[in-house]
């Protein structure tokens, strides 16, 4: 048997650290070669390491909530062949009593067995005489959380208060890090506009079924939005564009981030290159993204970089917002919830269905009049879908 190291994978550049957030293994459980051991946390993403080998965890060298840096030790691994792992599993006695557990049981027993002497003094204290409240209620059986009574004609009600203090985990101290230095270092202004998506509804009530079957995926709305984000761009080419100090840097490809919300914050996968991309290859390539996001298994490279963002309120019911810039982008779209609203058209009043649309902007590199027109050419695009096969 030989000793191997469990080191913290190679990070790129742009990353220095890593905290540690959960080991699966304690010291001298048995663990088989790429089974995960331990799960770090950069301020981008979340990354499981495994073990290297079969044998037995012998040492962990940095503790959960710990810093860790590029190649680091953090474990020991006595290497051991054929290693068999017993899959039963054992209930842990978490010592923490619940009323709604404790069978049919007299008022004298249930204060007897099932109360903390703190908890019971302080019912004595009350003149407490039934219990019939304390029956339907969760009662932890410790000192810390003893229990505040309000009594009103000799029936009590439990109000148990707590606290609890919570690190901030990488990503989400890097996603406020970020808000707060486009807050404060760019000249940032919103505007908006509205969008009848009638058009749109319509092309997925008619070929929806049949884009499904050929394509094997939803045809969603995203896809539409994505393309008229890129036709608008090859307009306005100075959204696809940032500063960089006295310099303004414009690209001539298409990288777009969608903005998925996740357990541990809101990431920005990129499609690349979309400009080449059909509505299916958009929409599978955005389904990934979502499963792998949730999944926890978004790699750097799926996050790295992008020329200009859409973020999709409207799946949590947002009916209007002013969509933060995703630093270094000079511009985002802020997508919101599609609802029914009375509308002018053709000097009538008819009922449609409507999308505010948002476009954040830094107004140093984006002036006012270059934002509403590429804000309007999406609405004409999505309006009028047949633009982008006409390429006008």
């Amino acid at each position: 048997m030989s000793q191997i190291d469990v080191l913290v994978p190679e990070l790129p550049e742009s990353i220095t650290n890593a905290t540690i957030i959960h080991w699966n293994k304690k010291i001298n459980d048995l663990v088989k070669r790429d089974e995960i051991l331990v799960e770090i946390e950069t301020e981008k993403i979340i990354l499981e390491i495994p073990s290297p080998v079969d044998g037995i965890l012998t040492s962990i060298i940095k503790d959960e909530g710990e810093i860790v840096s590029n190649k680091q030790i953090i474990g020991c691994i006595k290497k051991k062949k054929n290693i068999k792992l017993n899959n039963d599993t054992k209930n842990k006695n978490n010592n923490i009593s619940t009323i709604h557990n404790i069978p049919q049981c007299k008022e004298k027993q249930f204060f007897t067995h099932y109360l903390s002497p703190s908890i019971r003094r302080n019912i004595t204290k009350n003149g407490l005489q039934n219990l019939e409240v304390l029956k339907n209620q969760s009662v932890i059986n410790k000192k810390k959380d003893c229990l505040n009574f309000n009594i009103n004609n000799k029936t009590t009600k439990l109000y148990p208060r707590h606290e609890k203090k919570v690190l901030m985990t990488p990503i989400r101290q890097r996603i406020s890090e970020r808000l707060l230095y486009t807050q404060n270092n760019t000249a940032m202004l919103t505007t908006f506009n509205e969008v009848n998506m009638k058009s749109i509804i319509n092309i997925r009530q008619t070929y929806g079924k049949i884009f499904q079957e050929k394509h094997h995926i939803k045809l969603g709305f995203m896809s539409f939005f994505v393309k008229a984000v890129v036709e608008s761009l090859k307009m306005f080419k100075t959204i696809n564009a940032r500063m960089q100090q006295n310099y303004i840097i414009y690209y001539d490809y298409f990288d777009i981030n969608i903005a998925i919300s996740t357990q541990t914050g809101l990431v920005t996968p990129i499609l690349k290159n979309v400009n080449f991309m059909s509505m299916s290859k958009i929409e599978k390539k955005i389904q990934y993204f979502t499963n792998k996001s949730h999944q926890g298994q978004l790699t750097l490279s799926d996050l790295v970089g992008g020329n200009f963002t859409i973020t999709n309120g409207g799946v949590f019911g947002s009916l209007l917002s002013t969509p933060i810039i995703n630093p270094p982008q000079s511009a985002i779209l802020g997508i919101h919830a599609i609802k029914e609203r009375p509308i002018a058209i053709n000097g009538k009043i008819k009922i449609a269905p409507m999308m505010y649309i948002a476009l954040s902007y830094d107004h140093r590199l984006i002036d006012g009049k270059e934002a509403v027109g590429f804000l309007s050419m999406i609405k004409n695009i999505l309006e009028d879908f047949t633009r982008v096969s006409l390429e006008i």
